[in-house]
């Protein structure tokens, strides 16, 4: 389980109403980082309507760190990808919880063909009542629908051992996210490393040049034959950030990836010539710590995107073959987040130009800027 601090309020929202029984729903979820940064506006959505946080049952063993400090979720289950569930020391647990959150709802948002399969069977073999659950899969598809969007309508369905009346759905203007959290203890380290480093009075700008292709196994691959879509050329990211240090030379430009990604966040280091360009390690909750802190991000489209806009960060992405029409990352705040390329402009990253990017991300900063001023402005009256 994730996190022992009890669950505190909501910021800035408001649970209207509180069920006279309340319930723990259990979320399922087999899904890449960035889907389970998504899921956090159901997991809102969930607390609100049945009273309790949610447990979660995911994939990869980055899953709990992803939802530390949120208090729409009490605890957090993974399983490996594809390994026999039954082999693995978080199948005790779940099953216990499974039988422990009875007569709680079970929202199952998976709907790849071979993980599905597998989260039937932990359902049976925990001896859930099937009644008790709601699928994604059942919910019919009337067109191209942000996953977002589909994961708040799922939250929206009452399990039919259930009644509607007894949990009623809440407004949706309350339903928060995607939003991530970030400790008070994070933020200190993060503040101790910064000043450690001489970074501490330092503008930041996060580049996030990888996807899940870059830090697989298959890496190479990926590069030697150019199949990766997402894939933008060292030189572009190189001219990017000379612009970007240009308009901003201050600012400390950082280049942030996984282990398996630092070879290449020093390769666009080199090609950049800038001193002011520097690879910062990794590590997901660091990650999340220095986006709390951020001026803004640009990346490609990828999980870590997601978790910069649930945080609020002033945010481009660049889009390979996805459109940003479906995947764009969702901000709780209102921060701009806006997309470059993808169908139809373009089904490779390396499409777009260095010069679309750059522009994007500065329409954005003058337009943070601006809503700075007028804030500040305004409490002068």
């Amino acid at each position: 389980m994730s996190g022992g601090a009890a669950p505190q309020p909501l910021a800035g929202s408001t649970f209207l109403t509180k069920p006279e029984r309340p319930l723990r729903p259990t979320v399922f979820f087999f899904c890449r980082f960035g889907d389970m940064v998504m899921l956090t506006s159901l997991l809102n959505l969930l607390h609100q309507r049945y009273g309790l946080p949610s447990q979660v049952i995911g994939t990869g063993s980055w899953t709990p760190a992803v939802y530390e400090g949120n208090p729409d979720v009490e605890g957090v289950w993974s399983f490996h990808r594809h390994l026999p569930f039954p082999l693995e020391s978080s199948w005790g647990h779940v099953r216990r919880a499974l039988r422990a959150s009875h007569p709680g709802p079970v929202y199952v948002c998976e709907r790849h063909y071979r993980q599905l399969p597998r989260i039937r069977r932990m359902l049976w073999l925990s001896g859930v009542d099937p009644r008790r659950c709601v699928f994604l899969t059942d919910q019919p598809i009337t067109g191209p629908e942000h996953l977002v969007d589909r994961l708040v309508r799922l939250g929206t369905r009452t399990p039919a051992s259930l009644r509607e009346s007894d949990y009623p759905v809440p407004s949706m203007t309350s339903v928060q996210g995607p939003r991530l959290y970030v400790l008070d203890s994070e933020r200190t380290e993060r503040n101790a490393w910064l000043r450690d480093q001489g970074w501490s009075d330092r503008e930041i700008i996060l580049i996030q040049p990888g996807n899940h292709r870059s830090m697989g196994p298959r890496r190479e691959r990926w590069r030697r034959l150019n199949t990766d879509d997402k894939w933008w050329p060292l030189e572009r990211w190189a001219t990017l950030l000379q612009r970007i240090h240009e308009h901003r030379k201050s600012a400390l430009i950082m280049l942030r990836g996984s282990v398996e990604e630092v070879t290449m966040l020093q390769e666009i280091q080199a090609v950049s010539k800038l001193g002011a360009v520097v690879v910062a390690g990794h590590g997901l909750r660091r990650l999340f710590a220095l986006c709390a802190c951020a001026h803004s991000m640009i990346s490609v489209d990828t999980g870590p995107a997601h978790a910069a806009a649930a945080l609020s960060v002033p945010l481009v992405v660049l889009y390979g073959a996805e459109s940003p029409k479906y995947w764009l990352p969702r901000s709780p705040s209102g921060t701009p987040v806006q997309g470059v390329g993808g169908p139809p402009v373009a089904s490779r990253a390396d499409q777009v130009s260095a010069d679309a990017v750059f522009d994007a991300w500065l329409e954005m900063a003058q337009r943070v800027e601006a809503d700075r001023h007028m804030r500040l402005g305004a409490g002068s009256f």
